[in-house]
């Protein structure tokens, strides 16, 4: 598996590459699910450099809502009011179009997939449920599921100890089901399987 990226500049590009080519405004969540899924940068090193880059100007925030009808070009999206975005500015396009980087071209073109599959899976709408409820024993029942176009693609049921546990996996789910989605399908295809040797 490629390790993660560690310079800097480079998890910065990569950030700006994506960013640049998704070609609009996302929220920050999901930037980091984007930037972070493939393993290739951690949270904490998206983090600050995506905060440099704001800093710098290569990237730029909005609120939703606050955009004119003459700007929405790039500001696109349904989301609610105050939700703050982000996009690459020209700025920002200039640097990834002139920096050399070291980034191998595997991984821009394996990232920039996997995050058009995620927001390919946000924008078709996939139905997501998940339920969770007490049992007898005092342990809970947790039921997830993702479906689409009629079709159940992910169906999991757990018997969780807490109550505690059972919040943040259904919040988990409910906020990153097609990371969920994601990781389920490569832990049964073997593609993970250091978390389990």
């Amino acid at each position: 598996m490629q390790a993660p990226l560690k310079e800097k500049n480079d998890i910065k590009i990569f950030i700006l590459y994506l960013l640049k080519n998704i070609g609009y405004a996302l929220d920050f969540n999901t930037i980091s699910d984007i930037v972070v899924q493939d393993e290739f940068v951690n949270y904490f090193d998206f983090a600050e450099c995506f905060a440099e880059l704001l800093d710098s100007g290569t990237i730029e925030m909005r609120r939703a809502g606050d955009v004119r009808d003459t700007e929405t070009a790039g500001w696109g999206g349904s989301y609610e009011k105050n939700t703050e975005l982000y996009r690459i500015t020209e700025d920002g396009v200039r640097v990834v179009e002139q920096l050399q980087s070291s980034l191998l071209i595997m991984i821009k073109e394996k990232s920039l997939k996997s995050a058009m599959r995620l927001l390919s899976f946000k924008a078709r709408g996939s139905d997501i449920k998940c339920t969770g409820k007490e049992r007898t024993d005092g342990r809970y029942d947790l039921h997830c599921e993702v479906i689409e176009n009629h079709e159940t693609l992910l169906c999991v049921d757990l018997v969780i100890e807490s109550k505690q546990q059972l919040d943040k996996m259904m919040y988990n789910f409910n906020e990153r089901p097609e990371v969920i989605y994601r990781g389920v399908v490569a832990l049964l295809t073997g593609d993970i399987n250091y978390l389990i040797d």
